[in-house]
């Protein structure tokens, strides 16, 4: 059976396998790849992940995209080296569980990806023979969870951008203690900035010399994992067939396009309800029909939704019969009315987000952090305008609390508990790069580097 293909959301670049995409990240037409048609998981083999670990989970669902270019055996060591963490599944009540994605190396839901992707990448570099710099943006936790998912790999140098002053210190901390094959660049501007900086020196010709592949949720590499806890969380939760429900805090929108690919498998899925912080740009599309992009970005406690145009609307648009280019330019309408039947989305603003985390708290005796607690509002708005009925329901925690000891100190009065990995890049020395927005002085940065 022929390796599965990609194509482009611009659809002006040739179909590549799964390893072309991987080493492109970004299509030559700046479109982002995705499966010429999704492979598919029957009902009775989804049922069987029930008695299933979660390596074992992960290894069926990734090999349904791996065939003919990563053996099984490869492949399943791969999937039991990268994880070897918990995923808790908490009871709020009733039905209604909070998916903890944050118990990997970098105490976020990117570990999942971002460990995959290392072996992968790792395993591609040493079949070819090849070198890669992998370029990154990151609004708060892609950028830890890729350095050290990286740090080390053979053949692989790393690049991370992040804005200066909209990460915590953790979160910044866990990058920018590592050296060697890590480089982390703070700019003096936005996410978007970040994003832009990386997306125009992939199309950039004059650094056709540098190999370069991405990290971010633009790489296919991204989305794949993370279509694995979803399987995970129905496995534990519901019954044979029974749809779920799903409340993913979204920003750049590669969480809840993992839940899209999970979906388009075949794992049944009743609504997914992917709320935002201000950067409303979706809730707002998907009222509308008309998208505006939120220039500049809103800086919001809930910072790794710092978006103001997700990169993965672009796929979802194109998911659903549209097509946006990377500029977020619609040229094809997608079915507006299937998107709203299942999708939900809201905006949640700070005042709302630190509500609904001190809320949580005192109702269920649960810690949420501010994405965590974008997610159960959200839940909660979509609750409002529609019943769930008895739908198991899965909030999803996408990073330890005590990445944000800050926030939880000034709600709680008391700051939570540290993870050892935490704690000890904490207490490590910082090293890192500095610049301002501009892509000049970036280029010629990404020029030396190489030749060092």
């Amino acid at each position: 059976m022929p390796p599965l293909l990609f194509r482009s959301t611009n659809g002006q670049s040739p179909a590549v396998n799964l390893r072309g995409a991987f080493h492109a990240g970004l299509a030559p037409d700046r479109g982002l790849y995705l499966p010429e048609k999704f492979p598919q998981m029957p009902p009775d083999e989804i049922a069987a992940f029930a008695t299933l670990p979660y390596p074992e989970i992960a290894f069926r669902v990734l090999s349904k995209f791996t065939e003919g270019i990563i053996s099984d055996n490869d492949l399943a060591a791969m999937c039991r080296d990268a994880y070897d963490f918990p995923i808790p599944l908490e009871q709020i009540h009733d039905r209604i569980f909070l998916m903890r994605l944050d118990q990997g190396p970098t105490a976020s839901f990117k570990d999942f990806a971002a460990q995959m992707m290392a072996r992968m990448f790792g395993h591609f570099l040493r079949d070819d023979g090849q070198q890669v710099t992998i370029l990154t943006a990151t609004s708060g936790d892609t950028g830890s969870a890729v350095a050290h998912a990286f740090h080390g790999v053979p053949g692989v140098r790393v690049i991370v951008l992040f804005p200066l002053a909209e990460v915590s210190v953790s979160q910044r901390k866990l990058m920018t203690t590592l050296t060697g094959n890590v480089r982390i660049v703070a700019i003096d501007g936005k996410f978007d900035d970040c994003q832009a900086m990386v997306k125009r020196a992939f199309a950039d010709q004059e650094l056709k010399h540098i190999p370069l592949s991405s990290a971010n949720s633009i790489n296919i590499g991204r989305l794949l994992p993370q279509s694995v806890y979803y399987f995970y969380a129905a496995s534990r939760l519901a019954k044979s067939g029974e749809p779920m429900v799903f409340s993913i805090p979204s920003g750049n929108f590669g969480d809840a396009m993992g839940a899209v690919v999970a979906r388009q498998m075949g794992l049944p899925v009743k609504k997914l309800v992917v709320p935002v912080n201000d950067n409303d740009a979706f809730p707002r599309f998907l009222a509308s029909g008309v998208y505006e992009k939120v220039v500049p970005s809103r800086n919001s406690v809930s910072n790794a939704m710092n978006v103001g145009h997700p990169s993965n609307l672009a796929r979802l648009v194109a998911n659903y019969g549209g097509q946006m280019d990377e500029t977020g330019k619609i040229h094809r309408q997608p079915d507006l009315a299937a998107m709203r039947r299942d999708l939900f989305s809201s905006s949640v603003s700070d005042d709302r987000t630190r509500a609904a985390l001190k809320e949580f708290w005192d109702k269920y005796q649960l810690l949420l952090e501010p994405h965590g607690a974008v997610a159960w509002q959200g839940f909660l708005d979509w609750q409002a305008v529609e019943p769930p009925g008895d739908a198991p329901a899965v909030i999803v925690e996408t990073a330890n609390p005590a990445k944000f000891p800050e926030e939880i100190q000034k709600m709680m009065k008391w700051e939570p508990d540290i993870p050892p990995q935490m704690e000890a890049a904490l207490k490590s020395p910082e090293d890192f790069d500095r610049m301002g927005a501009d892509y000049e002085k970036f280029k010629a940065y990404l020029i030396q580097k190489h030749a060092m």
